[in-house]
């Protein structure tokens, strides 16, 4: 008795490699954008300034979740920005097992352009899109996303 051979759909006719594909080229377009007036950071890197400077006290474990990055890569990340002095890295004095992450004045200083960057980077790459699509968008990833829980 023969199996009968299902086939899959192409990975390219897949909705996936569409999110994915348009994932990675909004990084390489942002990254271009951002190397323009920073060229000692990447766009994760910027993306960790700016949920730092919205809530100081993360630890390196919920940046890892929210930047969807291990915690191994974060430490690298904060290692080099503590060494491109974008961020300060010092003992919790209520738990030595965890290091507080602060922004260094380079970084505050930064920020306004970062901001700038960012926004005009979204501007661009959501142009001819109206905010209906977005959130029908929105809606259905969100679904996708609880799906695979």
């Amino acid at each position: 008795m023969h199996q009968a051979l299902i086939m899959i759909t192409s990975p390219k006719d897949t909705v996936f490699y569409t999110i994915e594909k348009a994932i990675k080229e909004y990084k390489r377009f942002a990254f271009k954008r951002i190397q323009k007036t920073f060229n000692d950071i990447t766009l994760d890197q910027v993306l960790l300034i700016l949920f730092l400077h919205e809530n100081p006290s993360l630890s390196q474990s919920e940046i890892a979740k929210i930047i969807f990055k291990d915690n191994a890569s974060v430490t690298r990340m904060i290692e080099l920005m503590v060494k491109n002095k974008y961020l300060k890295r010092s003992i919790d004095k209520n738990d030595r097992r965890k290091y507080k992450i602060k922004l260094t004045d380079k970084a505050k200083h930064s920020l306004n352009d970062m901001n700038k960057i960012i926004l005009s980077n979204r501007t661009t790459a959501q142009k001819g899109i109206d905010s209906n699509d977005i959130e029908s968008l929105t809606r259905t990833l969100d679904k996708i996303t609880e799906n695979c829980k």
